[in-house]
């Protein structure tokens, strides 16, 4: 049974307008599909400010929504949260499993602790701002079209295969908590990326990345982006913006629009 605190609608003096107040949700034992139809209803309803608690590996939260809503989840969600929405502001209190931000349009992911495997898979726009590290092929397939550019900002490190077949968009590792000289771990960055651009804060050597990728120090315009991320991060989970900014930064960018065209060229 899904615990729920009533609707109480608040009036706003400035405007005389009436809005819900917050939905409180308690999550504990609660199917994963029980609790998204939930949720779909309370946005629909025009709540605005959702908090749910006691979440434990309950898929999907998130998937497909639309509207302007904030979402705070306390617990550990599981796979592909914030899945295809286009909007949402979601805010994770702990951790989070794979595909956070699976194919997301719009919006806004902050999660204040680490998360799993193909983070921002495919995501075509919007945000994610992971406070630590992430696992296996984060940013994978990250695409940009027009004016929609997808942005992942990680503040620690990454596993094999970030930004595999980057398409487009901004990935950001920032290498915070990582002693001096001490390089990132991640092998094969980079592979197969044909759009976007990785920065990346700290030491790599070039064998870890594909043969896919070009090496170069960022620019003036550069920082202009990692100034806008990074001031962005310390907003979400403090820290000093300008002593992450003097560290050292790389710029990896794809070498080929078509890294693999050789291949199927008869």
């Amino acid at each position: 049974m899904m615990a729920e605190q009533d609707t109480i609608m608040t009036n706003d003096q400035q405007t005389g307008t009436t809005t819900p107040a917050p939905a409180v949700i308690d999550a504990a034992g609660v199917y994963y599909r029980d609790l998204n139809a939930r949720l779909r209803e309370i946005v629909a309803s025009g709540v605005r400010d959702i908090r749910i608690y006691n979440v434990c590996g309950q898929r999907y939260i998130g998937t497909d929504l639309n509207a302007p809503v904030n979402i705070t989840v306390n617990g550990t969600p599981g796979n592909d949260l914030g899945m295809f929405m286009k909007g949402p502001v979601i805010t994770v209190n702990g951790n989070a499993q794979d595909g956070c931000g699976n194919t997301m349009d719009e919006g806004r992911i902050v999660i204040h602790g680490h998360a799993g495997d193909t983070v921002g898979l495919a995501a075509r726009g919007g945000t994610i701002i992971i406070r630590e590290g992430v696992g296996y092929r984060a940013g994978i397939h990250m695409k940009e079209y027009k004016e929609k550019m997808p942005v992942l900002v990680i503040g620690e490190t990454a596993q094999d295969f970030c930004g595999e077949y980057m398409a487009g968009g901004v990935l950001i590792l920032l290498g915070i908590g990582m002693e001096n000289g001490k390089r990132h771990r991640a092998r094969y960055i980079g592979t197969g990326m044909h759009g976007g651009v990785i920065y990346l804060r700290g030491e790599v050597e070039e064998h870890q990345l594909g043969k896919e990728v070009g090496i170069a120090i960022p620019d003036e315009n550069d920082y202009d982006v990692l100034r806008k991320h990074v001031t962005d991060y310390v907003a979400c989970f403090g820290g000093d913006a300008e002593k992450i900014l003097s560290g050292k930064f790389i710029k990896l960018y794809p070498k080929s629009l078509r890294p693999y065209g050789r291949l199927y060229a008869y």
